[in-house]
This record gives C-alpha cells, sequence and structure tokens, in this order.
C-alpha cells in the first residue's frame, strides 16, 4: 500500500521558503567572511616569509609595507593600504593556529593554484619560523585551552579580529574570543565589552558565573545573513559601499528625497558626497550626506536615523563633525556642522550638532542660512507619510 503524504498549507510553504532563505544566507554569509579571513591571514604569512626570507628584503628595508601597498593598490587590490598591511601581519602573527585551517583549505585547490603556499605553512609548523611566531604559540598553550582555529574563525568575522588582535595579552584576548563565540557577539558588543573592562571586572568579581550571565543575557548579538555588510567583506566582494550601506529601503528613499530638498532650497548647498566613509582610528565611520555650503564656507554632515532617537546617535555625528574640523577643514574654512534627523512613522526629531564651535556671530548666520529645524521636520513627516515604503 502506497502511502500518501499530506500537502503542507499555505502558512507552511511561506515558513518553509523562509527558512531556507534564512539557513542558506547565514551560510553564504559565513562562507565569505570565513574567505576574508583567510585571505587577510594569508596576506600576513607572506609579509611575514618576505621580511625573514625574501631574497631582496635588504633594497626595501623599513619601506617595505609602503612599497608594497602602492604597488597592491595600482593592481587594483582593496584593503591594501600600509596599514591594513601592518594589521594582516599583526593578525598572522597573533593567530598562527590558523594555519592547520589554511593549509586543509588550499590542499583541495589544483596544483597549478597553490603558489606552494601549504608546504611553507607545513615547514613553518615544524620549524616556527620567527621568534613572534614561536611566543605566540607558547602564550596560546600556556593558558591550557584554546578554541579550535576552524571554529574561530568560522564564528567570527574579520571585524572581530581587528578588534582582538589589539589585546596584547593572549589570557585576555582568549577570554574575549571565549565570551564572543559563545555569546554570538556582534563586533558592537565585543567593542563595548573591552571599552568596559569586561575581563577586569570578571577577574575581581567574587561571582564570575553570575557577571557572565548577566553580560551574556544584555549583550547585542549578530546576524551571519548580514556580514556582508561589513566594510572589510565588500570591498573584498567588489561592491561599492552604497549599494551596502542602507539600513533600510525608507532610509534609502529619504535619503534620495533629502538631497534633492537641499540642493532645491537654494540656501547654497553644493553637493559633495554620498554614504561617506571615514577612518577614525582602527573603525569605519560612514556619514550619509556630506554638502559643501559656499555662504558659510563649511561642510554640513547630514545623518538619518530610521529608528527612535538615542544619545549615542548625537555622540556619533559629533564624532564625525570633530573628525572634518580636524581633517578636511582648509584656511578660509568655517567649523563643519551637523544636522541629525531622526525619522520614524510617527515621530520626527532634528538635532544640530555644533562640535564646540562658540562663534555666536557664525551661529546666528548658520541659522538664517540652513533650513531651520521647524522646515527639516515638515520634510521628514510629510515624506514618512507619502512614503510607499
Amino acid at each position: 500500500m502506497v502511502e500518501k503524504h499530506t500537502g503542507m498549507n499555505f502558512h507552511a510553504l511561506v515558513s518553509a521558503i523562509r527558512e531556507a532563505h534564512e539557513h542558506l544566507a547565514a551560510r553564504a554569509g559565513k562562507a565569505i567572511n570565513v574567505s576574508l579571513t583567510l585571505r587577510n591571514w594569508i596576506i600576513g604569512f607572506y609579509i611575514r616569509e618576505y621580511e625573514q626570507n625574501g631574497m631582496d628584503r635588504a633594497e626595501y628595508g623599513g619601506n617595505l609595507l609602503a612599497d608594497l601597498a602602492n604597488r597592491l593598490h595600482s593592481e587594483g587590490l582593496k584593503r591594501t593600504a600600509e596599514r591594513e598591511l601592518r594589521r594582516y601581519r599583526q593578525f598572522y602573527l597573533s593567530y598562527p593556529q590558523i594555519r592547520e585551517t589554511v593549509s586543509t583549505e588550499f590542499l583541495v585547490m589544483p596544483p597549478n593554484q597553490m603558489f606552494q603556499l601549504p608546504l611553507a605553512i607545513r615547514d613553518s609548523m615544524t620549524t616556527e619560523s620567527g621568534g613572534a611566531d614561536t611566543t605566540a604559540s607558547r602564550n596560546r598553550e600556556a593558558t591550557g585551552f584554546r578554541i579550535p582555529p576552524e571554529e574561530l574563525i568560522s564564528r567570527l568575522s574579520f571585524s572581530h579580529f581587528v578588534e582582538l588582535i589589539q589585546i596584547d595579552d593572549a589570557t585576555k584576548r582568549l577570554f574575549y574570543e571565549i565570551e564572543c563565540v559563545q555569546g554570538n557577539w556582534s563586533i558592537r558588543e565585543l567593542q563595548r565589552q573591552i571599552g568596559s573592562l569586561y575581563y577586569e571586572r570578571s577577574g575581581l568579581s567574587r561571582n564570575k558565573e553570575k557577571l557572565r550571565e548577566l553580560v551574556q543575557s544584555c549583550s547585542q548579538h549578530t546576524e551571519s545573513k548580514l556580514a556582508v555588510r561589513d566594510p572589510y567583506v565588500f570591498e573584498f566582494l567588489g561592491i561599492e559601499s552604497k549599494e551596502v550601506m542602507s539600513e533600510s529601503d525608507l532610509e534609502l528613499a529619504l535619503l534620495d528625497k533629502l538631497q534633492d530638498f537641499l540642493l532645491e532650497l537654494g540656501y547654497g548647498f553644493c553637493f559633495e558626497a554620498r554614504q561617506k566613509r571615514i577612518l577614525i582610528g582602527n573603525t569605519y565611520g560612514f556619514v550619509d550626506l556630506v554638502f559643501y555650503h559656499r555662504i558659510l564656507k563649511c561642510h554640513v554632515l547630514i545623518d538619518l536615523k530610521v529608528e527612535q532617537f538615542t544619545h549615542e546617535n548625537i555622540g556619533q555625528l559629533n564624532t564625525y563633525v570633530s573628525w572634518y574640523r580636524k581633517n578636511m577643514m582648509l584656511e578660509g574654512d568655517s567649523q563643519p556642522i551637523g544636522i541629525l534627523l531622526c525619522a520614524q512613522k510617527d515621530n520626527s526629531l532634528v538635532e544640530y550638532a555644533l562640535a564646540g564651535m562658540d562663534n555666536k556671530l557664525f551661529v546666528s548666520k548658520y541659522q538664517l542660512e540652513l533650513p531651520s529645524v521647524e522646515d527639516m521636520k515638515r520634510f521628514l513627516e510629510h515624506s514618512i507619510c507619502n512614503s510607499d515604503v
């Protein structure tokens, strides 16, 4: 007797498609992150090997990374500036155990595509070339425990590793690795916990497990399917920042309208950039819109948020304004100005960031030349009400 299978209903169909999408999107995001992490580790490996054994290394000396960065840039390779190359080398030195994963990964490639890398890695696994590599390995062993390298690179993005390699102490770094993997922390959460001295607080706490439960229960988790939004990843894939940085369709639509709105006001706005990427320390920020105001002779930075206003928003904008004041102001320019717009379906907020501006005459002038708070609120409310999103 042939068994009859019960057909799925419409709700089950939707659920099945959604689950398949989410599962495969997560797998794709993880695969991309693993490839990027291995790529950066291998670059660090090559640099370190060349520094120690390169036949013509004496010709470059201390200019090696600068010369290499210039050459790679001319070859069209992204994320190969001198500071990035230095970071990749440090990544290799901090995580020598990843070589086990790299060997396995590259041995499945055709021989003509292997570039002799697996052989070099197998040799270095037995010889441990270089004192820094040996020291890093001993530090790892001294902790008595380590996360398997294949789990490290599959669970953490390279942006996580960027934060971790700044920690010199191997035990402290391992602590954050474990907490980050087990808690599935986002990059922001890892930064927050390092900044809040979680490791040090844990060492002083009488009830470490209770502290850990509290931290993990309040932590911000990462989503693998959104990994392609990481600046490292989208440049690795050759995707322009504008294609990936918009947080929602509503934000993208509002930015389109906002750009036209400000240009049509005739107040002197000259459009300069959209999704302007700036590097502050080791962290990238993105300014939604940047204008230069020809009357006020200053940059005007626009940051748009589609969620509820938080003090972090204004702090972020002030950081951008301060960066522009330090790095982009030319002789004769006035202080840059930031405008924060928070838009929701039932609310809007406009905040002007002056970043320490104390020239009252200029403040009065900008209040005349820039759109008023009321104008900006009306624009937001009108645009949201008439949005199809």
